[in-house]
């Protein structure tokens, strides 16, 4: 059952950084109703993955890995913890934007985007990349017991 539960982790994992790199790369072509729609569908896999992760990803913790003491006495769960909690938290602006473009979707309409708000949205994909790959770093650090804060 450990191995299962880390696949499905490492899978959702997977499936966020794809699904930001394909929210990326949507965002850089003009909006259309099309890549409009597919970007909300996209967010929302997104969003199940992000809850997925947290939920085997506590079991593994609690239940099918070495524990929650050792986890809590090792400085890199601790940071990919608040690597997390960060890239959710940072999430949601993209998220909110998405969402807002439901009603004009639902009438045929492209959503409007300005140049800014393109380079924010961008920009906010860029960072929650960059602190997944970090949130990678950590794990490594983990599986080799680097930063073990225990006795």
């Amino acid at each position: 059952m450990s191995a299962l539960t880390a696949f499905l982790h490492h899978i959702a994992f997977v499936v966020i950084m794809l699904i930001l790199s394909a929210e990326m790369l949507m965002l850089k072509q003009p909006l259309t109703l099309a890549s409009a729609r597919k970007i909300q569908i996209y967010d929302a896999i997104y969003g199940v993955s992000a809850i997925l992760i947290l939920i085997i990803g506590s079991l593994r913790v609690m239940y099918f890995e070495k524990g929650a003491d050792y986890y809590m006495h090792s400085a890199p769960f601790i940071a990919k913890i608040i690597l997390f909690i960060i890239v959710g938290l940072i999430s949601i602006h993209p998220t909110i934007t998405f969402i807002k473009w439901g009603k004009s979707l639902k009438q045929g309409i492209v959503p409007t985007l300005t140049d800014a708000q393109n380079r924010k949205l961008r920009m906010i994909i860029h960072v929650e990349l960059t602190l997944l790959a970090l949130m990678i770093l950590c794990a490594a650090m983990m599986a080799k017991g680097i930063g073990y804060l225990g006795s």
